[in-house]
């Protein structure tokens, strides 16, 4: 009965302490951070609410380009910076298992063997000198030790401080994995840029080289009039000015060719090799209507949106890890095994049976400043990262409208640059034959070939821009990763 009331007294003794621990961290700090916002227009300026999305092609029917589509597939697969956003993605799954890890027991396995020789005016040595241990048997001198069992731990995740871990792992691992696909959309708008780059400049050095057989005839021509006194040694030192000029661009051009070419092996992963590409017919090269959806699509379809999202969430759960080290830890330890100074008597049980059960509770009490500092910091990242995250969706917007006037306003510049080429065109062979009959400057002729260079090479370039435009705007949907 005494035993009864003894265990009574000591259980009660018990639940006041941990009553008195809970009660110490009940006033633990709190801090309320602001939640995100994701509003967004109903519609882009200038576009209707058709929820019809461009986003949701897959990028090898987006781009019609054999070519172009087997340069992407190769990229995806050898791209080296890509290949080292894999491993941090792999890296972010092993912290989860590493996370979930640390909620469940803890189990060792020892075993050891010791020898130990005391002297005999010590305490130990005169215990042992004077202790049998059985009838008639001494204490063995050097006294060995061997010992064989298992040891366990395991800390009650009470205050889900080590299950919010994990979970914060789990999202920081998803988030990895947009990040990734965030990558993806990038490579593949910059080798889709480089590709139609490579073709423009292919255009323009052909276009160059159609002009220096026109350059070339009208400078025979005005060599043929000098010698019939028609014309003057500056109007032939004029065009064979421009031949040169343009023969110097050509090797310009055929530099930034190869430039261009090695930019699309490097993002292949591979050494530099002739890119296989169709030229010929850039200029006639259809631009597909975009269908740019709703604003609303972008939190769905943009892996860089989803990214921060997730890093959002896993910032509030490491809020609550961070407020749950306020609280005390209560852990559990065990262990079993067999311990003998001899191994024949190890079998030898009960007698050599050990073990043992602790449990503790522990927290901290006095000077909690770093627990407190980490706190705050928590509560920081969270709000750094809801900053990010709205930035990140008005970016995104941002993006898309800007590309939708841009695909819009370049359509129309390059409407008026064929009525311009066509114009000027025309024009060379007019101002050729009024130089002929004398009715016009050869600077005239010279003016006409100048300006109808440029407007090829511009109309050419608005044909690569507009490409280009219709390829960013695909990426600022959030197209390209699937």
């Amino acid at each position: 009965m005494n035993n009864i009331k003894k265990h009574i007294k000591i259980t009660k003794h018990y639940a006041v302490g941990v009553l008195t621990l809970v009660s110490l961290y009940s006033c633990v700090p709190t801090r309320n951070v602001r939640e995100e916002n994701k509003t967004v227009p109903e519609q882009y300026e200038s576009q209707t609410a058709d929820t019809t999305n461009t986003a949701n092609i897959e990028w090898k029917n987006f781009f019609s380009d054999a070519n172009l589509v087997a340069l992407i597939d190769t990229a995806l697969v050898n791209n080296q910076e890509l290949n080292m956003m894999l491993q941090q993605v792999d890296m972010a799954k092993n912290e989860i298992q590493a996370k979930k890890g640390e909620y469940l027991p803890f189990v060792s396995a020892f075993a050891g063997a010791e020898v130990e020789k005391v002297g005999e005016y010590t305490r130990n040595g005169a215990v042992e000198k004077h202790l049998d241990i059985r009838e008639g048997e001494e204490f063995p001198e050097p006294l060995t030790n061997f010992s064989a069992g298992l040891t366990a731990s395991w800390e009650l995740d009470v205050w889900k401080k080590l299950r919010n871990g994990k979970k914060a792992a789990v999202l920081e691992y998803l988030a990895s994995v947009e990040g990734k696909n965030f990558m993806v959309t990038q490579l593949v708008t910059e080798i889709a840029s480089s590709y139609y780059e490579l073709m423009a400049l292919d255009n323009q050095l052909g276009i160059i080289e159609q002009n220096l057989e026109i350059q070339q005839q009208a400078l025979k021509m005005v060599k043929l009039q000098k010698e019939a006194a028609r014309s003057t040694l500056l109007a032939v030192r004029r065009f064979e000015a421009d031949v040169y000029k343009n023969q110097s661009n050509k090797f310009l051009i055929q530099q930034k060719i190869v430039e261009t070419e090695n930019l699309i092996n490097f993002l292949v992963g591979r050494y530099p090799q002739t890119i296989t590409r169709s030229s010929n017919n850039f200029i006639t090269t259809t631009v597909d209507a975009m269908s740019s959806g709703i604003p609303a699509q972008l939190l769905a379809n943009r892996p860089d949106i989803r990214q921060a999202e997730y890093e959002l969430s896993a910032s509030k759960l490491n809020v609550s890890v961070a407020k749950a080290n306020f609280y005390p830890s209560i852990g559990l330890k065990a262990g079993v095994g067999l311990e003998a100074f001899k191994p024949k008597y190890l079998t030898s049980t009960p007698e050599s049976l050990l073990y043992n059960l602790v449990g503790d509770v522990v927290g901290p009490l006095i000077n909690r400043n770093a627990i407190k500092a980490e706190y705050k910091n928590a509560n920081d990242r969270q709000l750094q990262a809801v900053f990010e995250y709205e930035k990140t969706i008005l970016n995104a917007f941002m993006e898309v409208q800007n590309q939708l006037s841009n695909v819009d306003n370049l359509k129309k510049s390059y409407q008026l640059k064929e009525d311009q080429v066509q114009a000027l065109t025309e024009s060379i062979e007019l101002s050729l034959r009024l130089f002929r009959s004398a009715r016009a400057e050869y600077t005239e002729v010279l003016l006409t070939q100048r300006e109808a260079l440029d407007s090829k090479i511009e109309i050419i370039e608005t044909k690569r821009d507009q490409l280009l435009a219709n390829v960013k705007l695909y990426q600022a949907l959030g197209g390209g990763w699937n």
